[in-house]
């Protein structure tokens, strides 16, 4: 089953890709936290949550599983569950790769190849919440590998589809600034200059999986943000 582009409009204005009984698929805005941080801004959980219960006119605490995470500054699909069967399911999921994850980035600096695998070392940083990639391996470092593809030369940018073999912290980002193109807006990693949302453009764009009780093949496609950059696509 596909589901693109799909929005459900509701009073918490989420962007709702997929529901059923037993997973919830979000489109997430940039800025949205999807669980509770240091920061005590709500998180996109607590507002899922909401809409949950004001839907299924639900008594008492709405169950809800954080099954995975995306960037504050990023965008794009993400995945809760709505039973402790589908969270430990799809959990296993993610944790053994069994999920195909496309995101689409924009970049001033054109990569030298139209197509590359990267694989880097990254080690984080925790001080300063980033990781940085090496080329060999390092004390403490993981190993990241991702493929890219040019897609599209834009005015001044270009947009490249990336797809996802490990899960890194800060991964995508890291590993463009590591070959020199860092993500527009990215100042954490490089780019010049910051996003007048302060987020920076990174798109988790499409999600493949099997469904966690259903066993049907899903296919998630989330529509880009509203900017001028993101629509030449």
């Amino acid at each position: 089953m596909q589901v693109s582009d799909k929005i459900i409009s509701n009073k918490n204005n989420l962007q709702i890709l997929h529901e059923d009984n037993h997973i919830i698929v979000v489109n997430k805005r940039v800025g949205d936290i999807v669980q509770g941080d240091k920061t005590g801004d709500k998180p996109l959980s607590d507002i899922v949550k909401e809409y949950i219960k004001d839907k299924y006119n639900k008594p008492g605490e709405v169950f809800l599983g954080v099954v995975h995470r995306l960037d504050r500054p990023t965008s794009g699909i993400v995945v809760f569950a709505r039973t402790s069967k589908a969270l430990s399911r799809m959990n296993e999921l993610f944790s053994s790769r069994e999920t195909k994850k496309t995101y689409w980035a924009i970049v001033k600096n054109k990569p030298l190849k139209i197509q590359d695998k990267l694989v880097h070392y990254l080690k984080r940083n925790e001080k300063n919440n980033t990781s940085k990639a090496h080329i060999k391996e390092v004390p403490d470092s993981k190993i990241a590998s991702l493929d890219y593809t040019i897609i599209k030369e834009l005015t001044s940018y270009f947009a490249l589809e990336i797809n996802l073999h490990t899960g890194r912290h800060h991964q995508i980002r890291a590993q463009l600034s590591a070959i020199g193109s860092p993500i527009k807006g990215d100042l954490k990693y490089g780019f010049d200059r910051s996003n007048p949302d302060g987020g920076i453009h990174l798109h988790a764009r499409k999600l493949q999986f099997v469904h966690p009780v259903s066993k049907e093949n899903i296919e998630i496609i989330a529509s880009t943000p509203n900017d001028v950059i993101w629509n030449a696509l």
